[in-house]
């Protein structure tokens, strides 16, 4: 799966898909073994949903969001 998906481009059946960070809903899937997916609208989104061990892919409607620089993101 990757970091960071395109809303729709996915085959998201089994995961839990989440708005925002819920940290005991996290918790909860990721221990149940279930992909856990944020929806993110920002840069600062996708980085806030990928800083959480948890959380598989960030999905995106914006494809610029798509090629964000993670590593320049969180760096800087």
């Amino acid at each position: 799966m990757p970091e960071i998906a395109l809303e729709g481009a996915l085959d998201l059946d089994d995961a839990l898909v989440l708005d925002a960070v819920e940290v005991g809903a996290l918790q909860a899937a990721h221990g149940e073994g279930r992909p856990v997916v944020i929806r993110a609208g920002t840069a600062a989104e996708v980085k806030a949903a990928l800083s959480r061990p948890e959380v598989a892919c960030a999905l995106v409607t914006d494809p610029a969001l798509v090629e964000l620089d993670l590593t320049e993101l969180t760096y800087g």
